[in-house]
């Protein structure tokens, strides 16, 4: 299987990337929690975190 994905940004919440992922057609992505070149990391939304696994099998992204 070819998995084809991209960097995606977390600044939408892991639903936001969810979204960004499906709409490129990717089947796998990479986040930083950070902007790498530095900064503040954002705070984790464990609820949107439980949504995004919910969602994702859906989805099938890996």
């Amino acid at each position: 299987m070819l998995i084809v994905g991209s960097h995606l940004s977390i600044s939408k919440g892991f639903c936001g990337i969810l979204k960004d992922a499906c709409a490129i057609g990717a089947n796998t992505f990479q986040f930083f929690t950070r902007n790498p070149q530095g900064g503040q990391a954002k705070d984790i939304d464990e609820t949107d975190v439980k949504l995004f696994f919910e969602k994702a099998q859906n989805y099938g992204l890996q």
